[in-house]
């Protein structure tokens, strides 16, 4: 919301007239349709678990890590999933450093709600030793630019992180067994989270007292429209949560028109992903092949030494 006031202060009233009365004739200030999504981009890093995102002009970058800690005392058994956002004015100079303001915590809440609630993520398979040590995963989103729908591309790099994070093989040991042993990469292959399903967050904007309705609002959008619902489903059409901010009350009628077209984006979005992590993943096992010598070369150079 903080995003929204602060964008709204430098559009001029004959900005806001001129969206308005386009979206009335269908037509938005970027050329699209009212229910087109912008073109996405899903790029990786060299590490696991990175992940940079750009749907039109907005960039959100994702990072996951891991650690042992010890788990919490209703959920012995569970890992923990926990996501954190990182708002820099570089990205927006409405944007103040330091404690996370109001969208923040919300676009936080809403990529948290869409993972948690659907249990997309198996938190049983992070558990190494009931009631003493599982596995933490952390979700960084970084907002590297804000070009609007800021929700729908942190929720997709934080997918695309996930599903390229491999956290590290783990044995028990010791004399009682109870001692957890990290094994490097490089003596056992890191494995990949157990991933469910992916619940894709798609994001409307609301006007004129809820009658006009679009699709994946851009930044100036934002700044005019009445009010917010992000619908976060998968690609089974299975609800996973349901976010409405701002506005008065949306009827049953448009709810479902949401959900419909959303479950036909997250469906596409969902390829996109997948096939983007099929290529990263391909790519990760021939460097490991090209870093890795072959039993025949050493035993060309072995015997070069005799």
């Amino acid at each position: 919301m903080e995003g929204r006031l602060a964008n709204s202060w430098r559009l001029t009233v004959n900005d806001k007239n001129f969206i308005k009365t386009a979206l009335l004739s269908e037509i938005r200030i970027d050329g699209r349709k009212p229910f087109e999504y912008r073109k996405i981009s899903i790029k990786f890093g060299r590490e696991d678990g990175s992940s940079e995102v750009q749907l039109g002009q907005t960039r959100v970058m994702g990072m996951v890590t891991a650690q042992l800690v010890q788990p919490y005392r209703d959920r012995p058994k569970e890992g923990i999933l926990s996501i954190f956002t990182e708002f820099s004015p570089m990205a927006d100079p409405s944007f103040e450093p330091g404690r996370p303001g109001e969208l923040a915590v919300e676009l936080g809440h809403i990529v948290d709600r869409g993972l948690r609630e659907s249990r997309a993520v198996d938190t049983e398979s992070l558990c190494i030793l009931a009631g003493k040590f599982v596995w933490a995963i952390r979700i960084d989103l970084h907002i590297l630019d804000n070009g609007g729908n800021l929700v729908d591309a942190a929720n997709i790099a934080a997918l695309a992180a996930l599903l390229t994070f491999r956290r590290p093989e783990c044995s028990l040991g010791g004399e009682d067994g109870q001692e957890v042993i990290v094994h490097p990469p490089e003596i056992r292959e890191p494995l990949p989270l157990t991933v469910h399903h992916l619940p894709i967050a798609i994001s409307f904007g609301f006007f004129s007292n809820e009658s006009i309705l679009v699709i994946d609002p851009i930044h100036n959008e934002e700044a005019v429209m009445g009010g917010r619902m992000t619908t976060t489903v998968n690609a089974n059409g299975d609800i996973c949560a349901i976010q409405k901010s701002g506005g008065e009350g949306v009827p049953q009628r448009v709810i479902m028109q949401c959900l419909q077209l959303a479950t036909s984006k997250a469906a596409s979005i969902t390829k996109q992903i997948k096939d983007a992590v099929e290529v990263f993943n391909t790519e990760r096992a021939l460097q490991k092949i090209k870093r890795q010598p072959t039993s025949t070369g050493d035993d060309v150079r072995e015997k070069q030494n005799l």
